[in-house]
């Protein structure tokens, strides 16, 4: 689990895609696959923390403002990754149902179109969330923040351009649905660094999500990627016992690999 300022903060998760068509990458989880861990995470007694209530558990907000949250040994923040649509078929519903929330990293250049920013995994591209489907998931509780504005590797760019990269894609969540919104941002493939630390409180985020490992700084939270590999009923993100400690490593390595995709972008794959 990770730490903020030597305190512990609760673990986060964070998924891709859920269900829809196979993929030759490693971020797609199966429909029953993903209903399997947040209904055995659920019967458990785990609850998922809304974005303030994780900005308030690693003190980037008063913690007099939410008094109820509860322990956190059976807490986690919940995210996605990139805004599919699928996700409002095959995981939001069922969120519903098991009165969990969660946080969607959006790529804001893309909302409503498909996911032409990402080396092609798939027969057919994906589409991505709309914004009245974002806007209605919200109404109904769940967190949106940014995930970019065109999910470019941002320790790539010089800093004129990582920092347009960071504050559009704020101003445009801002715009669309609140301050709130604006609030967090996810690095893509969870590459950033101090530079990049720098230029996301300078466009104004209070909490960045980078790699598993992170930085112990509330802007560069650590976060552990489900894989299709992992396919227990708890997520190996949220294990604490031998098993926890290789899932997370293999995780950090996988999301390490990332780099890939980037290159073969930067080529025009």
């Amino acid at each position: 689990m990770g730490t903020v300022h030597g305190v512990a903060a609760p673990p986060v998760l964070c998924y891709h895609r859920i269900a829809g068509p196979p993929e030759l990458g490693v971020t797609r989880i199966g429909r029953s696959v993903f209903g399997r861990q947040m209904r055995a995470l659920a019967e458990a007694g785990w609850r998922t923390l809304t974005l303030a209530e994780f900005a308030a558990a690693v003190g980037r907000a008063p913690h007099a403002q939410h008094p109820h949250i509860p322990t956190p040994s059976k807490v986690c923040l919940l995210t996605f990754d990139d805004g599919y649509a699928s996700l409002a078929d095959h995981a939001y519903p069922l969120l519903a149902e098991l009165g969990f929330t969660a946080t969607t990293f959006l790529i804001t250049d893309h909302v409503g179109r498909t996911n032409t920013w990402d080396v092609r995994y798939t027969w057919r591209r994906l589409a991505h969330l709309d914004w009245p489907a974002i806007e209605a998931w919200r109404a109904r509780g769940l967190d949106f923040a940014s995930h970019g504005a065109s999910h470019v590797r941002l320790t790539w760019l010089a800093d004129a351009a990582a920092a347009d990269e960071l504050a559009r894609s704020r101003e445009t969540l801002r715009a669309r649905l609140g301050e709130q919104a604006g609030r967090a941002v996810a690095y893509p493939f969870g590459a950033s660094d101090a530079r990049i630390e720098r230029l996301a409180a300078a466009a104004g985020y209070e909490l960045g999500f980078g790699g598993v490992r992170g930085n112990g700084s509330t802007l560069n939270l650590a976060r552990v990627p489900v894989y299709v590999w992992d396919l227990g009923s708890r997520p190996l993100g949220l294990r604490d016992d031998g098993l926890g400690l290789v899932g997370r490593f293999v995780a950090h390595v996988a999301n390490q690999c990332a780099v890939g995709t980037s290159v073969m972008r930067a080529i025009g794959c």
